[in-house]
Formats: structure tokens, C-alpha cells, sequence
């Protein structure tokens, strides 16, 4: 059984730890060294000064959080370890690699508490797999990439041409701007599957 490093706690990411356990793995949020692969769930914004922006609309920033996850992605892709980004998660593997965030976007963020729902055109990739060419995904993000960090490139676009997934060149990291954690089980367990077969 493949163990997934998860930053936070299990009270906190429930549903994240109930996606990866019906998926066949199970979940740590300690000894990060000893787990296979890594998990950057979704939570609030990036403190813009790490992308070189004065802050126009972030919101809900945590420093401590943005410096101990971005610590974890670095020690995950010098193992070449397994990571998959969801929602913020994505943003911090794009942060990581250069790129820069838009602060505030229409459209997609949840109303209400409740995830939009929008149609999205996935690239050939194993996500295209999982999502069809064209596909329906949830949605509940004000952020989004703006300029693509070196060594990735986009794999899913919303209607308005919103990045909604991406992936690495070279190392097995991947992140997706929705969440699947909160989806349809026929999704959701396709993708914590295929993430569990990712190999180093």
C-alpha cells in the first residue's frame, strides 16, 4: 500500500484522506521522508510576494503554511517522488517553478458553498483518460495561473481559457485546478488510482 504525505491534519482534510484511502493508499501527515508521494490539497491563497506581486486580492494567507509546503515540493522533486497538486495545490507547484498567479478571476469561484460545475478540453495525457477530451469538473478557486513555471505545461482549459490542469516535463508532478476529492466517485477514483500508480 502506497502512503501519501498530506501537510495539515486528518480533521482538517478528511476528504482527502477518504479519496486516497477508497483509492487503495493511505494517508500520513507525519515522516514525510517515509511516504511515496506527495499531496498538496486545496486551502486559501499564496502570499503574492513569493511570485513578485504586492498583494491586490489574495486573501486568507497562511506564511507558514506556504513555506512548509513549498519546503515539501522541493524535497519531493529532489526524490523524484510522486506530487500531486489540488486546487492551491496546483498554484504552489506552478509558484514553485517560477511561474505567477492571477489574483482574482471570474466565474469560477464556488457560490453559495456550493462548487460551479464548467466543461473543460484536456490535452492528450493520462488525465485525458480520466476527464475524456471533454469533460464536466467542479470548480471553487478565484486564483489561477497566469505565467506557466519552467519545465510545465498546461494539459486542461476551461471555456475562458483558465490553465485547469498541468504537469511536469520531467518529474512525475501534477496538479489539477479542481477537485476531485469532491466529485462523481467514477472520477475521483480513477484519478487517486492513477496517482497511486505513479512511480519515482
Amino acid at each position: 500500500m502506497k502512503t501519501i504525505y498530506l501537510w495539515g491534519d486528518a480533521a482538517r482534510f478528511s476528504n482527502y484522506c477518504r479519496a486516497v484511502e477508497e483509492a487503495g493508499g493511505s494517508v500520513r501527515f507525519t515522516n514525510p521522508e517515509t511516504c511515496d508521494a506527495l499531496l498538496l490539497p486545496g486551502g486559501a491563497d499564496l502570499a503574492p510576494w513569493r511570485y513578485g506581486q504586492a498583494n491586490t486580492a489574495s486573501r486568507g494567507i497562511d506564511t507558514l503554511r506556504d513555506t512548509e509546503e513549498l519546503e515539501l515540493l522541493q524535497r519531493f522533486a529532489l526524490l523524484k517522488r510522486p506530487v500531486l497538486g489540488v486546487c492551491r495545490g496546483l498554484q504552489v507547484i506552478n509558484v514553485y517553478f517560477g511561474g505567477t498567479l492571477l489574483q482574482d478571476i471570474a466565474g469560477h469561484s464556488a457560490a453559495n458553498g456550493i462548487d460551479r460545475r464548467h466543461r473543460v478540453v484536456t490535452a492528450p495525457s493520462p488525465l485525458r483518460e480520466i476527464c475524456g477530451e471533454s469533460g464536466i469538473v467542479n470548480s471553487a478557486h478565484h486564483q489561477a495561473v497566469e505565467r506557466l513555471g519552467s519545465g510545465l505545461s498546461p494539459l486542461q482549459w476551461s471555456p475562458d481559457g483558465i490553465i485547469e490542469a498541468l504537469g511536469h516535463h520531467a518529474l512525475p508532478m501534477w496538479g489539477v485546478q479542481w477537485h476531485p476529492e469532491r466529485m462523481e466517485p467514477a472520477v475521483r477514483q480513477k484519478l487517486f488510482r492513477w496517482f497511486l500508480s505513479l512511480e519515482s
